[in-house]
């Protein structure tokens, strides 16, 4: 008696597979959902107009779309990879998601990864929209595409590993908050909008170690000003990003 062939067969999918749905999932839930939209592209398109629009804030010689292109760029990847990504993965914590998904086929670790690749697509969708504005208003970037692709990957790792780190250790609400406040103290004090030499120099120094001010600063040193490669921004970049990756596998708790 010969042992049939049945399709499907049971068992697990290959992992690139599970990955690849994981990922496609995680971007449709973040696109689909309306506060996220606000936070990622609403907001950071409509701060690139009205500063680029209206003189409110001394950005230098040139036109200020060329000073705060970067910024808003900078903006785009903390809202994605931590503020984003920090309030959605607590509220799925707190709902069991985590742990329900984590006693699926998928290995934990590959879930992180399709969470991260997740936030990877959702910036390439932002980075296209606010350039496509950014041209619209004027601007004129210069510099290597290579060392920015490096900055912004670097920016994602560093505040992926934050907001995991956040959503992780904290409960569900005062991760919203801490992540909302986080997002308006950074906005403001990293050089995004109001450059950072408006601060006081003791106060600009400590600022200028925070990965927003890093990345913006980055961006900014290699698109306004043509610099080939920001080597000091990068190190703060790469440092906050083996900091708060290590931190969030040590401390991340799935229930």
């Amino acid at each position: 008696m010969s042992i049939g062939t049945y399709t499907p067969r049971p068992g697990a999918a290959p992992l690139p597979r599970m990955i690849a749905a994981q990922t496609v999932l995680e971007t449709k839930m973040l696109l689909r959902n309306g506060e996220q939209l606000l936070l990622t592209v609403v907001i950071p398109a409509l701060l690139l107009v009205l500063f680029s629009s209206v003189d409110i804030i001394d950005t230098g010689a040139g036109p200020a779309v060329d000073f705060l292109a970067p910024g808003v760029l900078a903006l785009a990847v903390m809202s994605t990879a931590f503020t984003g990504q920090a309030i959605a993965t607590g509220f799925e914590r707190r709902y069991g998601v985590l742990k329900l998904l984590g006693t699926s086929p998928l290995p934990r670790w590959a879930l992180m990864t399709a969470k991260t690749l997740s936030v990877l697509v959702t910036e390439v969708l932002q980075v296209v929209l606010l350039t496509a504005i950014a041209f619209g208003l004027g601007w004129s970037p210069q510099g290597s595409p290579f060392a920015v692709l490096l900055l912004l990957v670097l920016g994602t790792a560093a505040f992926s590993g934050l907001g995991l780190l956040m959503a992780g250790t904290l409960r569900a609400e005062a991760t919203l908050a801490a992540a909302n406040l986080v997002f308006l103290l950074l906005l403001v004090g990293g050089g995004v909008i109001v450059p950072l030499d408006e601060f006081p120099d003791a106060v600009r120094s400590l600022l200028g170690l925070l990965p927003i001010a890093a990345l913006s600063d980055g961006l900014r040193d290699v698109l306004q000003q043509g610099a080939a490669m920001p080597w000091g921004d990068l190190g703060v970049l790469a440092a906050w990003a083996a900091l708060g990756l290590g931190a969030a596998a040590r401390f991340f708790r799935w229930e």
